[in-house]
């Protein structure tokens, strides 16, 4: 295998600032975008030279088999380096879990539903290291990152009036559905969502920025799709890793979270004894995921429990590793924790059965994964959540719609001990991020 190209770049400037002055007639791809932190250290900037858009399982599969043998080394093995050295940037959606638990039930059809996986093929990347703050080419890429003295315009995105597509009464009828299935006994715990729609004015790389700001995540991203006759966009601010695998050690690491507060309230979730029991049984059935792939006695519960904050929200994360069982690759894991635990419920199967029955629409991305394959055989996706999506009619520019519609899912996690009005605020809590697209108080969502 080749050796991946690396140099260092002589440029300072974040990604979100390089990602102002993209030029309008290039495509880009980004991951990583935000805060940094040893979990969140690298993001990626890129212009994709093909995509594939897999609509069915067995296309699902075709993509997953370029990624079993990895193409390319590390040119070191220093952490200093960046992991990503060209390969796959893109989506899964929910929906793919599906095609994997075909007992989770059936999926109602949607008019255009979207791609069960939507991947950029990447020869050359910038990625920037948020800690050391210094930009490295890989792969192809040579020099500095494309840019123009033309910033995208991000005070005239926007998109309002935004209104739940389920509904407060609803939503809580729903609640209280799932929990008459917890104290059945059918589930220990199940994640319900609603989705938020508006008419969206702007560009995607506008909103991603502006997403950037007002949630400061960790693993921000846009994943543009031109999906004829009409443009997406994947407008993500995840603050979620669904999991990150080293190909040189083979360590694989996930970090479900449970327990949304906003920061004024972390106490409460502190002390929340169910938020403490939400977080533990998604940390175990994570731990069961990794252990139909992880080498014998190598799964460890790292970190039982910690509240990060993410923006102006408090999250509680735990962590989760393994180590990959020799002769099964980066293809496996997939197939063995997708969808994650977080955003099904436990036992999962039964959970996303529940979910099919009570929301009665297609997720897409929204509780999918977005990330990246490395051709050295490394890997990371976030969670899809805190996610916006676009759809509509293509603008002037690659980045620009006409009109587009905006849809953002929020979700709860439900156990016995939730009361159906709490969920659903707890749901608005989520929707805060919006407040940068239009949203006046999340609270007028109704």
């Amino acid at each position: 295998m080749p050796d991946a190209a690396h140099t260092l770049v002589s440029l300072s400037d974040p990604p979100e600032q390089v990602a102002l002055r993209w030029p309008a007639d290039r495509a880009m791809v980004a991951w990583g975008l935000g805060r940094a932190s040893p979990w969140s250290r690298w993001a990626i900037l890129a212009e994709p030279s093909e995509s594939i858009l897999a609509r069915e399982a067995v296309s699902v599969q075709r993509l997953l088999d370029l990624w079993r043998e990895p193409k390319a080394d590390s040119d070191s093995t220093s952490d200093e380096c960046p992991p990503f050295v060209g390969g796959w940037i893109g989506a899964f959606s929910y929906e793919y879990g599906h095609a994997l638990e075909p007992s989770a039930g059936v999926i109602p059809a949607a008019a255009r539903p979207w791609p069960m996986a939507a991947f950029h093929r990447v020869d050359g990347a910038w990625c920037y290291d948020k800690i050391l703050r210094r930009w490295h080419a890989v792969g192809t890429a040579e020099g500095f990152p494309p840019q123009t003295s033309q910033h995208h315009d991000t005070a005239t995105v926007r998109a309002g009036p935004w209104s739940s597509t389920t509904g407060r009464a609803a939503y809580i009828e729903s609640v209280a559905r799932a929990i008459e299935y917890i104290r059945a006994g059918d589930i220990y715990q199940v994640n319900l969502a609603h989705e938020l729609r508006a008419v969206f004015e702007g560009t995607t790389i506008g909103a991603l920025l502006r997403l950037v700001i007002a949630a400061d995540p960790w693993y921000a991203a846009l994943i543009p799709l031109e999906d004829a006759p009409l443009r997406r966009a994947i407008v993500s601010a995840s603050p979620e890793l669904f999991f990150t695998f080293d190909a040189a050690s083979r360590r694989l690491v996930t970090r479900p979270m449970k327990g949304t507060r906003s920061a004024a309230r972390a106490e409460e979730l502190r002390d929340s004894p169910k938020e403490h029991a939400e977080l533990a049984m998604i940390t175990d059935l994570m731990r069961n995921d990794l252990g139909r792939v992880a080498a014998f006695g190598s799964v460890r519960v790292e970190d039982p429990r910690q509240l990060e904050p993410h923006g102006g929200l408090v999250q509680g994360v735990s962590s989760v590793s393994a180590r990959l069982r020799e002769g099964l690759t980066l293809p496996d894991v997939v197939h063995a924790l997708f969808p994650g635990g977080s955003i099904t419920g436990a036992p999962k199967v039964r959970a996303m059965q529940i979910i099919a029955e009570l929301e009665h629409a297609n997720r897409g991305p929204y509780c999918g994964a977005l990330g990246y394959v490395s051709d050295n055989g490394n890997a990371a996706f976030s969670m899809g959540i805190r996610t916006l999506t676009l759809e509509g009619l293509p603008g002037s520019g690659r980045h620009d719609f006409n009109i587009a519609n905006a849809s953002y899912r929020v979700g709860a996690g439900i156990v016995a001990d939730s009361t159906p009005e709490g969920e659903w605020q707890e749901t608005l809590v989520k929707a805060s991020p919006l407040r940068a697209l239009g949203l006046a108080s999340p609270e007028s969502i109704a």
